[in-house]
């Protein structure tokens, strides 16, 4: 059935019923979207000038802060019209641009913070070898593996999402056009679509998942073996903000993507489908910088100050 909604376009509903709450989270989302911009710029910037941070490292953390830069520029801008007055609408090709951005930066990210994860269990688990293991050019393979399958992956799923024979109304219950709300406005059958998204959430959600897991108990394992406590710290101190950053994302995408089809799991789903798509990338600046040293030190070197001269 051919799809009747594309001269149209579609209506973002987001918290429509609650005017007074989206007049909130317009405030919030601007501040945090400067705070994306702003904060994952900055690591960008002093991840190329300064030559000490010339590592794998810093090299996944300033394709992540790309990652996140490009993945809430794709529906701030257009979250905060809706947000602001009466006008909710995206048109068939906005939304089709939206959708498929969404699944390629998401599914990128996904594969990108197991990557890291690899990359920190490297460095913990077989420090005496990690300069052999992890060279620079195995450092631009799995970052293009990564981009690479989230193309990929959006190729495949963006299609036959945007061809279902979707309701005359248009509505879609949600800030953003994503594959589940775009489901759920189908008035026609959506099995094969739902298979679809189950088996992406398998291969993109649940396998790097375990994968970042394996490594983290690998980790654990190796850091406990440690005999001082100072050591201990250090270890634990180069996995700790990777570790936030994964959780906070993945229980955010795990719960907008494998939730159960109710209304308050789709009204709870609006929230996190927020948090992960405005919140995280603003906050994973602020994680990556206010217990990192090396980073501080560097956006001292860049302001012209001897940030090597502190060692607290």
């Amino acid at each position: 059935m051919g799809n009747q909604s594309s001269p149209e376009g579609f209506l973002l509903l987001g918290f429509s019923e609650h005017p007074g709450l989206e007049k909130i989270l317009f405030l919030v989302i601007s501040t945090s979207y400067l705070l994306a911009l702003v904060g994952n710029t900055l690591i960008i910037t002093l991840s190329v000038l300064d030559p000490r941070l010339h590592s794998p490292m810093y090299f996944f953390l300033s394709n992540l802060s790309f990652l996140d830069l490009c993945f809430t520029t794709s529906c701030v801008p257009q979250m905060l019209v809706n947000l602001w007055g009466p006008k909710k609408t995206i048109s068939f090709l906005g939304c089709s641009v939206q959708l498929f951005i969404f699944l390629s930066l998401g599914t990128t990210e996904c594969i990108l913070l197991s990557v890291m994860a690899f990359d920190r269990y490297v460095a913990v688990c077989q420090p005496l070898h990690y300069t052999t293991i992890i060279q620079p050019r195995l450092c631009r393979q799995l970052a293009s593996v990564a981009w690479v399958i989230g193309l990929v992956e959006s190729v495949i799923q963006t299609p036959p999402t945007l061809r279902l024979p979707f309701c005359p109304h248009r509505q879609v219950d949600d800030f953003v056009c994503e594959v589940p709300s775009l489901i759920q406005l189908s008035c026609g059958d959506t099995s094969y679509n739902e298979i679809q998204m189950a088996v992406a959430s398998v291969l993109i959600l649940i396998v790097p998942l375990s994968l970042i897991l394996a490594s983290y108990a690998a980790i654990a394992r190796a850091v406990l073996r440690i005999n001082s406590a100072k050591g201990r710290r250090k270890a634990f101190g180069t996995c700790s903000s990777h570790l936030t950053v994964v959780i906070l994302f993945y229980s955010s995408v795990i719960a907008v993507y494998l939730q159960p089809k109710n209304p308050y799991a789709q009204e709870r789903g609006k929230f996190f489908g927020l948090f992960y798509a405005v919140g995280a990338p603003s906050l994973n600046p602020l994680i990556y910088t206010l217990r990192n040293k090396e980073v501080k030190r560097a956006f001292s070197r860049l302001l012209g100050k001897d940030g090597d001269s502190r060692e607290n």
